[in-house]
């Protein structure tokens, strides 16, 4: 509960219309979420205007409302308005939830690819040497043992601010966090105070957002601006990158006071990266490296497959470090860490050849998949994957050629069309694969738009020792069609359809 003259106060108005010192007590920007006495703040998006819902919220008991543009309102409700309503928001909002992330350590990971991988390694860590951990992702949030469902991988401020003050209020210690470049970009994490980032890559994704790679790039920096800026409550802040990744500087340039906020490096190529592996050793289920540590070679042992887990693996480790946590312990938390749904999950019901599910749904996941595979299978390897829609055009025949490249058998199916004809977007991918097909005769491929068809095509065409890539919405249980949201899951359509061979 807060006054709202002292929310007022806390960002830049032009004038207050109404009883300024009216008790708040709850803040949301979607006028179904409104009770008695909430602060209902105007947005202004692409396609809804807040300022259209007033009324209704004025009807469900707003005692205030922020707004940039004249509305009308009973004498009784406060008006305060704002330049930018969004702005008002982000400087609100933190200070009406008390700043939770100011009272929990916060390990932010930011990157194209293992976001949730690294996320939820560095969770299982911190929690086998016994602090209580939050997580924050594209999968859901899990407060202790409950699980809440998340719709963006970073959510808005009001609800970010929600969960975290939840968190703070439940006594958790640390928060491992997903945190996205357009969270970043649109002030989704405002008034977070961040204690570890953790870059993983970067390759092309959301460039209908961005643009540009460059642009790409520094949005995800922005993360490292905000660890190591001035007027920070906590103190120890580290940043650790990939610094086998192309844009590894651009995160390092970002890191602007180093007295404030240690930068780190970790490797697979370089030896004097902070942390390095090598000899690294792959069966199907899971993998064995070294992991050189200030002058010491640690062997780890995980149930992860795959050259990118090393890498996700290494990214976790870094900020637990960081945090405290001895080599020796995070060497043994490692041993049962089971990999996240739907990355690189296994699908097993006693089939002789191998099924994996994966979110893989940029150019640079698929031929991680791809390549993780020709390291673990002898026999040959069938992906299913396809492209979705309203979404970067450009890497749709690129995911094609990949595909093409380093399977043997590629089936060109739906992803999440939303509102594209999915046959359009099949024929661009499709475009893609048909050019290495020129140059590759042995490549055997399909369009099969319809996705349930195509997973059962893949597992009909799989002989023993073959591996089965079913790429692209990993732990998703949903489909997006034009009019409509249906439930569809590829692990539950792999099983149905292992089950039937």
């Amino acid at each position: 509960m807060k006054k709202l003259s002292d929310l007022v106060a806390m960002t830049a108005v032009e004038k207050v219309e109404g009883p300024a010192d009216v008790e708040i007590l709850d803040v949301t920007a979607d006028s179904r979420k409104v009770e008695k006495g909430s602060l209902f703040i105007c947005l202004c998006g692409a396609h809804v205007d807040g300022h259209d819902f007033v009324d209704a919220a004025v009807k469900k008991g707003a005692a205030a409302i922020v707004a940039s543009k004249e509305i009308s309102v009973p004498a009784s409700v406060a008006v305060v308005y704002v330049k930018d309503t969004r702005k008002a928001m982000e400087d609100m909002v933190p200070f009406f939830f008390d700043y939770p992330t100011r009272k929990m350590r916060m390990i932010a990971l930011t990157g194209t690819n293992g976001k949730t991988t690294t996320t939820h390694i560095a969770a299982h860590i911190l929690h086998h040497v016994g602090y209580k951990t939050g997580v924050i992702g594209t999968i859901h949030a899990l407060i202790g043992d409950k699980e809440l469902p998340t719709h963006n991988t970073t959510p808005d401020v009001i609800d970010l601010d929600r969960i975290l003050a939840q968190m703070a209020e439940e006594k958790v210690q640390y928060v491992c966090m997903e945190v996205s470049s357009h969270s970043l970009v649109l002030g989704r994490v405002a008034g977070c105070e961040f204690d570890d980032a953790v870059f993983t890559n970067l390759t092309e994704d959301h460039l209908d957002f961005h643009k540009t790679m460059d642009n790409y790039a520094h949005a995800k920096a922005i993360l490292f601006h905000m660890v190591s800026s001035k007027g920070q409550t906590k103190k120890g802040k580290s940043a650790w990158v990939n610094m086998d990744d192309p844009y590894a500087h651009v995160m390092e340039e970002g890191v602007e006071d180093r007295t404030i906020c240690a930068l780190h490096t970790y490797s697979m190529v370089h030896p004097e990266a902070d942390l390095y592996a090598h000899d690294i050793h792959f069966t199907g289920k899971s993998s064995a490296f070294k992991v050189a540590y200030r002058g010491k070679d640690y062997d780890f042992e995980t149930k992860l497959a795959g050259r990118f887990n090393v890498y996700n693996t290494l990214g976790a480790v870094g900020a637990a470090l960081s945090e405290g946590v001895a080599m020796d312990d995070i060497v043994d938390a490692m041993k049962d860490f089971h990999s996240v749904p739907g990355r690189f999950e296994l699908i097993d019901e006693g089939q002789p050849f191998t099924v994996v599910v994966d979110y893989a749904h940029t150019p640079d996941g698929l031929e991680k998949i791809l390549t993780t595979a020709e390291e673990i299978t002898k026999g040959r390897i069938i992906v299913v994957f396809g492209c979705g829609g309203d979404r970067d055009k450009l890497k749709r025949p690129i995911m094609g050629r990949i595909a093409a490249r380093n399977a043997d058998i590629a089936l060109v199916t739906s992803d999440n069309p939303r509102t594209e004809d999915p046959n359009e977007i099949v024929k661009e991918v499709a475009a893609g694969v048909e050019e290495i097909k020129k140059e590759k005769p042995s490549l055997e491929y399909e369009v099969i738009v319809d996705r349930r068809s195509a997973i059962r095509r893949a597992i009909a065409l799989a002989k023993p020792g073959d591996i089965v890539l079913i790429a692209g919405k990993g732990h998703e249980d949903y489909q997006i069609l034009k009019d409509r949201t249906i439930h569809f899951d590829d692990r539950e359509e792999a099983r149905k359809a292992l089950k039937e061979i």
